[in-house]
């Protein structure tokens, strides 16, 4: 019988690259949606190549677009995702949530009751909205799969078994393309140099949070959040060859230790087959890697952006909000020029400092448009900075 699916943003790298795994292996797959924000034209294209019958198009103007230029009577594009019941009307198998940013909350928290297993690539769902999201998952029976290289590793290593007995939870972090730069030369970094990771191919904004090491920031609090796991028992260490992703030390003095090739394919393969004997073609141990691991503390003067640790509250709050909002908004201003490279950690922090803000980390998000209202206050208060 074949595996019903769901992509939601199958136009992304993480979409496009489990597209190419599926490609390999059509026969045993059916999938029931595809979803996008502007991309229409690849959208239409990976319905067809599929043969997806329903295709969801959230920017208005594209969905006209696309309306116009689908001539397949057979594909029935929505432009919201309000009809899922309509789409969905029996469980599916699995769905890779994949949409960045914000944005991905809804549709995330909608289709859980629409599917069996749920892999989450969205951050910022996670960071904001993580308690919404476990409350769908159980009431659902819903089965969660981390996407990240590095919380699929320590996914992998705990197997759902060992959360009590864990001592400490290392993630790895490879420095970005800073990581040897001195310090006083952060001042004249130009985007294209932040741009340049040295290890994966990523889109803009998620390399510039890399060469920050705000990333890194953010995955401890998906860490925290999806194992239950405290910050205090939570750590960075810095790995500029990206061959381990996590390494967990237990209380009995074990030390275990994930590796893989440093390519997405790994992590999201063994979601899409998750409890399924699946072979991939991937690269054969890397003992010179093995040998050569270089894991080091980080530097936290070159690396400003760590002390944000300091200043979450220990639970999940509407506080992550105003941190992942306002990150946006301060590399976008570094993106088109406004600011400078080294600037975006000193403004960040100083605005999170801000004591109106202080009292949302005692508040839990009850319901996704707690997390809206608030997103949408914080734009504006951020518009309204004189920079």
């Amino acid at each position: 019988m074949k595996k019903k699916i769901a992509i939601l943003g199958s136009t992304g790298s993480i979409g496009r690259t489990l597209l190419k795994i599926i490609q390999k292996d059509k026969k045993n797959f059916e999938i029931k949606l595809l979803t996008a924000n502007k991309n229409y034209k690849l959208l239409l294209s990976q319905a067809k190549n599929f043969k997806v019958k329903n295709i969801i198009i959230t920017d208005f103007n594209c969905y006209l677009k696309l309306k116009k230029l689908n001539k397949n009577k057979n594909i029935n594009i929505y432009k919201n995702f309000n009809n899922l019941d309509k789409i969905l009307n029996k469980k599916i198998d699995y769905t890779m949530s994949s949409i960045v940013g914000l944005d991905g909350l809804l549709p995330t928290i909608k289709i859980i009751k629409f599917t069996k297993s749920i892999a989450v690539a969205n951050k910022e769902a996670i960071i904001c909205g993580w308690n919404l999201i476990k409350n769908e998952l159980i009431k659902n029976k819903t089965t969660f799969l981390p996407v990240d290289s590095e919380h699929y590793s320590i996914w992998e290593i705990l197997n759902l078994k060992y959360f009590t007995e864990v001592e400490k939870i290392y993630i790895t972090a490879s420095g970005g393309p800073f990581l040897k730069t001195k310090y006083n030369e952060i001042k004249k970094v130009k985007i294209h140099q932040a741009l340049k990771h040295p290890n994966w191919k990523m889109g803009k904004k998620i390399s510039i949070d890399s060469a920050t090491m705000m990333n890194k920031v953010f995955e401890v609090i998906e860490t925290k959040n999806i194992f239950n796991i405290p910050y205090k028992r939570i750590s960075i260490l810095v790995h500029p060859i990206s061959y381990v992703h996590a390494m967990i030390k237990f209380k009995n003095g074990i030390i275990k230790i994930l590796a893989h090739e440093t390519s997405m394919r790994i992590p999201i393969f063994n979601t899409l087959y998750h409890k399924m004997n699946q072979k991939i073609n991937s690269q054969i141990i890397d003992i010179k890697k093995l040998n050569n691991l270089e894991l080091e503390t980080i530097n936290k003067k070159k690396f400003p952006m760590i002390e944000i640790l300091n200043l979450l509250p220990l639970n999940s709050s509407l506080f992550e909000t105003i941190l992942v909002v306002s990150n946006d908004f301060f590399v976008n201003l570094f993106l088109n020029k406004k600011i400078k490279f080294y600037q975006i950690p000193i403004l960040l922090l100083k605005f999170l400092k801000i004591k109106e803000f202080q009292k949302y980390k005692s508040i839990k998000p009850k319901k996704i448009q707690d997390i809206i209202e608030l997103s949408n206050y914080v734009r504006l208060k951020l518009k309204s900075l004189s920079i």
